[in-house]
């Protein structure tokens, strides 16, 4: 099971690093295109899909290496039994604010779909396709934070915390400046 999970957010974080070189290359296109005088259809509605698509597949990649913003420092001067308290509180907290996100979310693209809402730009598409990829990174950063919450609560560091030690031992002090 682990490997699964290593897999599927590696997967996720090379997804989003994918809509991320699509970006380029789309913005690429459009900046050659305008000087050949060739006009790039929709490159704006692509670019806005793909950058929504980048923030949310990376989520649950970003969340497992201890990328996203937390409170480390504060963290960092309780002692270990309060530290972990702190930290199920916390992963428990952000549980129930994903799983709303993730509800708010499903049903936001299922009404697209439901309605059959199509794209208000260039590109006339079902809005529900480029939507779907807001629901799967916000299940993948579910799964992440559930799976954060299940090794605190069974005594284990946090990947996140893993990650952070990993750096200030290899002297990458950089988050912290």
């Amino acid at each position: 099971m682990r490997r699964f999970l290593n897999r599927l957010y590696a997967a996720s974080g090379v997804l989003a690093a994918l809509c991320l070189a699509g970006i380029f290359v789309v913005m690429l296109a459009q900046s050659f295109g305008r000087e050949a005088g060739i006009f790039v259809r929709g490159a704006d509605d692509i670019v806005a899909w793909l950058c929504a698509a980048t923030a949310f597949l990376a989520l649950g990649h970003t969340f497992r290496h201890g990328e996203l913003v937390r409170v480390g420092l504060w963290l960092d001067m309780l002692s270990p039994r309060a530290r972990r308290r702190a930290e199920l509180f916390a992963l428990g907290l952000t549980s129930a604010f994903v799983i709303y996100m993730l509800y708010a979310v499903a049903r936001f693209v299922y009404e697209s779909w439901k309605f059959n809402e199509v794209a208000q730009g260039l590109i006339r598409l079902p809005i529900w396709i480029p939507q779907l990829c807001f629901v799967f990174g916000v299940v993948i950063f579910l799964v992440a934070v559930l799976d954060e919450f299940l090794r605190v609560l069974r005594g284990e560091k946090p990947t996140y915390q893993l990650a952070e030690e990993a750096r200030r031992a290899a002297g990458d002090f950089s988050e912290t400046v």
